[in-house]
């Protein structure tokens, strides 16, 4: 898989990457707990996020089964630092980098686990909790919602937590064995 990787990280769109241990990311009931605080309003709406994608300590044993994980980003220039609709606009656009890269990955990886930025956005209204995902394999679950401390991962990887002033930067991750 790693044989041409930046090759495949250029055409699914992604900033910045860097490749740690599962096992060094910091899985945090804190981070957890700013989920529940539902400040991005899908907190039990979606099968992306908690609780529907497990405890913080489910999440962690999940990603702690595979032996990489590549930290990717995607950095979005914003007209100001109150420009709410370029977020809104960067949170889309990074859920398609998410899907391109699972796109790029799937036919090398048998084994492996994409995580986004909040929420799902694959339907207009989530079959949560009363029905079953309608597209489980293309199903990308928070970062966050995992439970991860996203700005202390980001140093370990290597890559930029913040990108300088009316920037916003998304994280996912691609957990996998080779």
């Amino acid at each position: 898989m790693l044989e041409n990787l930046q090759e495949k990280l250029d055409r699914a769109g992604v900033f910045q990457y860097g490749v740690v241990n599962p096992r060094d990311a910091e899985f945090s009931e804190e981070v957890r707990g700013y989920c529940e605080d539902n400040l991005c309003h899908q907190y039990g709406r979606t099968w992306a996020c908690p609780p529907a994608v497990g405890t913080v300590d489910e999440c962690r044993k999940r990603a702690q089964s595979y032996d990489n994980m590549l930290v990717f980003t995607g950095k979005y220039d914003l007209e100001d630092s109150y420009d709410f609709e370029g977020m809104m606009s960067a949170m889309r656009d990074f859920k398609n980098i998410a899907a391109k890269l699972d796109d790029e990955v799937k036919p090398y990886l048998s084994d492996y686990l994409i995580l986004g930025n909040e929420g799902c956005g694959k339907c207009e209204s989530c079959t949560f909790p009363d029905n079953p995902c309608r597209f489980p394999d293309k199903l990308h679950a928070s970062i966050e919602g995992y439970g991860i401390f996203v700005s202390k991962l980001a140093k370990k990887a290597g890559v930029a937590y913040n990108n300088g002033a009316n920037t916003v930067t998304y994280f996912g991750a691609l957990l996998y064995n080779e």
